[in-house]
């Protein structure tokens, strides 16, 4: 499966080289020259990266990957700034920035900065099925399909109902689940696993006649 980043930049000369020397590379690249339908494509498609310029318009960049956290997307982010002081490298990553590239750049530095973030974040699942009533996802191609029917959700919900489906017996607090489906326990907060769960039961249920995953009140959540 090819990989998918979304780049978000004003200049769109500069986009087109992006999408130019990032396609070269074998990634597949989609260019925006403004934020308006990016959350959109996030929650839609499975994207791997998103490359965030911060001076764009109606939205300074940091701001809107700090919303983006808030709601529980948690694409990779590398910032492409002409904000370059130490205060503001400091706030791009406590915005929720994975990475940070001052402009004027370097465009070999962005490809390899590129490779190094999914490698960290490009979870591997081995290949082969992992079945619970009438859920079946193909962990080689990862989709999933429910009472036959295919599903579309992203790679985390992916990974997450994956978590769920392996420890089926069990009760699995939100500490678990940010070590174990986030990477990073520290980083993110319980709100951010309530909402993709959620996110996760509305795709899987709609209808909420199902009731695949239960919450526990005051451990977590189980799969019934």
């Amino acid at each position: 499966m090819s990989v998918k980043i979304v780049a978000v930049e004003d200049e769109e000369d500069l986009l087109e080289l992006i999408e130019y020397n990032l396609g070269k590379e074998g990634f597949e690249v989609i260019g925006f020259l403004n934020t308006r339908t990016v959350t959109q494509i996030l929650e839609e498609e499975d994207i791997d990266l998103l490359i965030m310029d911060r001076n764009l318009p109606g939205v300074e960049g940091s701001e809107f990957v700090q919303e983006l956290r808030k709601d529980g997307i948690l694409t990779p982010v590398i910032y492409l700034s002409a904000k370059n002081s130490d205060s503001d490298i400091e706030e791009g990553f406590m915005r929720g920035g994975d990475d940070y590239l001052t402009k004027p750049f370097n465009m070999k530095e962005l490809i390899l900065r590129v490779k190094s973030i999914l490698r960290r974040t490009t979870k591997k699942i081995e290949d082969g099925n992992l079945s619970y009533r009438d859920l079946l996802l193909d962990k080689s191609s990862r989709t999933l399909s429910v009472d036959g029917k295919n599903v579309d959700i992203t790679k985390l919900e992916f990974n997450l109902l994956c978590e769920f489906v392996i420890n089926k017996n069990s009760v699995l607090d939100r500490d678990y689940l940010l070590e174990n489906v986030w990477n990073d326990g520290e980083e993110y907060q319980y709100r951010t696993v309530n909402v993709a769960i959620n996110r996760l039961k509305e795709k899987i249920d709609p209808d909420k006649t199902k009731d695949y995953i239960q919450t526990v009140r005051g451990v977590g959540y189980k799969l019934c």
